[in-house]
């Protein structure tokens, strides 16, 4: 059957010729240099938790440092705030901050689409604001829809700007950075101009109701209890998943890691789950008790595994990697890259249309005041920050969440110093290029590795 993300005509994967002698002797030959081995996932190359962390180490010093670079400045800048400021680690600054940083995830994970691919999208700021508008003017008086309703329409509308983004950069061969820049300015109009004819946005603020889902979407946390219940199903489904596709794998004769290596990823994961939970669950309360986790935590959580999952384990995402290492050899093995392209834009603006729901419900409202330009810089500022490459072909979900951690530990911890504004723009400007230089770094070391 054919592949639809596959070219008219051509074949879906390519037939490899048949080995000749010196082919098949030159597989069983030893590797005339260290670049082979180093460039082997662990798994492939290890029998047990030592060897695995010896190929580990090597991966990392040939420049295959994956997400450890920032995960360690990560803890590096939160020491250095609770240093500076004993509050930053309470409980009420730490949900707060895991608040303010999800709309900088979500439009990370946007961007993560269009740097795969090695392109851009520059207008998922105000994407993000149509979408918020389009859900809230759809959810409230007069129209009334349904909350379910109106956040299918908020993201049907954001998902046709992406597409009609995409087909654009497609069909008429224009670049991304222009086509997306353009929108940048369209799609803030169209933000201004749905506050103008909505009669019941009053200065430009249309409100949502604190009864709607919508609004507690982010203004309403689990009960402690369930906060608990949900982590411990998590971790078992996780634990389950985890060994019996380890096992599964051995048994078919593929490489796996280490028993030891799935035990102490659960170890891992369960202890950041139970922080986390221990932490919301805390009394972060003034006047009244508040506790439990934010339903938008779990919320974020979902999306970047199903993203996780469609970029990592379906057909279109080995495409859309494909597509960003080397877009000729794509179209040759027979990918339907344009098409590809276009869905890959469509998602990115459905994606930017879920971070303008988390921003309607955190502030209770949409008004034409939404710094779209800013956040559009913070969601490409994420994705590079978090290990994504801007020269396509690498990024994860797991890159945007780390940077946009990142983004909001910044932006919390200097506003807890004082800082003025234009510092924490300086500050979050030079940790982009400190990202962006270490990605050409890393990207020049691993070239001349190879010729």
């Amino acid at each position: 059957m054919p592949d639809e993300f596959s070219s008219p005509g051509t074949p879906s994967e390519l037939q490899e010729p048949p080995l000749s002698i010196e082919q098949d002797e030159d597989l069983t030959a030893a590797p005339e240099s260290d670049l082979d081995v180093t460039a082997a996932a662990p798994e492939v190359l290890a029998d047990s938790l030592p060897e695995y962390l010896r190929a580990m180490g090597r991966r990392i010093r040939s420049g295959e440092s994956g997400a450890l670079p920032i995960v360690v400045g990560l803890i590096v800048i939160v020491i250095f705030f609770q240093a500076e400021r004993s509050e930053f680690d309470s409980p009420g600054n730490l949900v707060n901050l895991l608040v303010q940083s999800s709309i900088y995830v979500l439009l990370g994970a946007a961007e993560i689409f269009a740097l795969i691919l090695s392109e851009i999208d520059l207008s998922v700021g105000w994407v993000l604001a149509v979408g918020g508008f389009v859900i809230a003017e759809l959810i409230a008086s007069p129209v009334n829809f349904p909350w379910w309703l109106g956040i299918l329409c908020g993201l049907g509308a954001t998902a046709a700007i992406g597409y009609l983004q995409g087909s654009l950069i497609t069909r008429l061969h224009v670049p991304s950075f222009v086509v997306t820049l353009a929108g940048l300015l369209v799609w803030e109009g169209v933000a201004i101009e749905l506050a103008t004819i909505d009669k019941s946005a009053v200065g430009g603020v249309i409100s949502v109701s604190s009864s709607s889902p919508v609004y507690k979407l982010v203004n309403s946390n689990m009960s402690t209890a369930l906060s608990w219940i949900v982590l411990v199903v998590l971790l078992a489904i996780f634990a389950a998943v985890s060994l019996s596709r380890a096992a599964r794998r051995r048994a078919q004769g593929l490489s796996a890691p280490p028993l030891s290596i799935t035990l102490l990823t659960v170890g891992i994961t369960a202890i950041g789950g139970i922080l986390l939970v221990y932490i919301c669950n805390l009394n972060r309360g003034v006047l009244i008790h508040l506790s439990g986790v934010p339903w938008v935590v779990p919320f974020i959580g979902v999306v970047l595994l199903a993203y996780s999952v469609f970029l990592g384990r379906t057909r279109f995402g080995r495409y859309m990697y494909a597509i960003g290492a080397n877009p000729e050899a794509a179209r040759r093995a027979g990918i339907n890259v344009q098409r590809v392209r276009r869905v890959a834009f469509t998602l990115c603006g459905m994606t930017a249309g879920i971070a303008g729901l988390v921003y309607a419900s955190w502030l209770g409202s949409i008004s034409t005041d939404v710094p779209g330009g800013n956040y559009t810089l913070y969601g490409v500022a994420a994705a590079v920050i978090g290990g994504a490459s801007l020269f396509g072909g690498r990024g994860k979900p797991l890159h945007a969440l780390l940077g946009g951690l990142v983004i909001g530990v910044v932006f919390n911890g200097l506003a807890l110093m004082g800082i003025s504004a234009a510092g924490q723009y300086i500050a979050t400007g030079v940790v982009l290029l400190v990202a962006a230089a270490v990605d050409s770094l890393v990207r020049r070391n691993r070239s001349s590795g190879m010729l």
